[in-house]
């Protein structure tokens, strides 16, 4: 899935700015009848490490009405949780009905990095999978739109970047060196996240994966996958869509 994935994609600063307040207007009209219609949504972003995912949400986040959304960032499990079924934490995040909640990092986290980790080994790697299919599965059945994105950079892009925050006094401390330990393996996390992606594709939670190289692309295609589904849940459910120059 990552190789097909065109990491030359690129859009020039005048269209971005001229489309980015137009997107973030109609995501605020969707996320208002979201509310009024009571249906949620799950935006999952996963990626490399320095791939964009913080600038991405502070950009979709930007214009929304912050009682109506909340932004989820995921860590590694605390003592308590490991005694807990693995899916747990996530189960307590889930938002309430008629509000948004962005995932920065999700359950994919966990699974990818305990697999490249050898913290656990394929066979249970491919269960987890299975898990999470049925996780989404069921949050679908309940009428939440779960909307997953992937974030794709080279190894030579990310390195590239790394270098640029470290020599950045202002957002070197951004970079720690699990970073530099996850970038030296760089290709296990590639199979690993192949395999995962190939694993977890499904009707009901598809993956939309994006060449992130140039972060003014990645976040308007981000936009408009957005918008596109919730659009469509808008509509599966019967529901009028909010007129399109009510956005602003």
């Amino acid at each position: 899935m990552l190789e097909l994935v065109d990491l030359s994609l690129t859009l020039p600063k005048e269209t971005y700015r001229t489309r980015l307040p137009q997107l973030q207007g109609r995501l605020l009209d969707l996320q208002r009848a979201f509310w009024r219609e009571k249906l949620s949504a799950i935006v999952v972003l996963e990626g490399w490490d320095a791939s964009g995912i913080g600038g991405s949400i502070r950009r979709l986040t930007a214009r929304l009405e912050p009682r109506g959304y909340r932004i989820r960032w995921t860590h590694r499990p605390r003592t308590y949780e490991t005694q807990m079924p693995w899916l747990w934490r996530f189960w307590l995040r889930i938002p309430a009905f008629g509000k948004i909640a962005i995932f920065d990092r999700s359950w994919y986290g966990d699974v990818i990095l305990r697999r490249v980790e050898g913290e656990i080994d394929r066979v249970t790697h491919l269960e987890q999978c299975r898990e999470i299919n049925a996780f989404e599965r069921t949050l679908a059945d309940d009428r939440y739109e779960v909307v997953k994105f992937f974030l794709h950079i080279s190894e030579e892009e990310q390195e590239q970047r790394f270098q640029e925050l470290q020599a950045d006094p202002a957002k070197s401390w951004m970079l720690e060196e699990e970073h530099w330990a996850r970038h030296e393996s760089y290709g296990q996390f590639h199979d690993a996240l192949e395999e995962t992606l190939e694993h977890t594709e499904s009707a009901w939670a598809p993956w939309t994966v994006l060449a992130a190289t140039d972060r003014y692309w990645t976040r308007i295609r981000i936009f408009e996958r957005l918008i596109d589904r919730l659009e469509r849940r808008l509509e599966a459910e019967g529901r009028e869509l909010p007129p399109e120059e009510e956005a602003s």
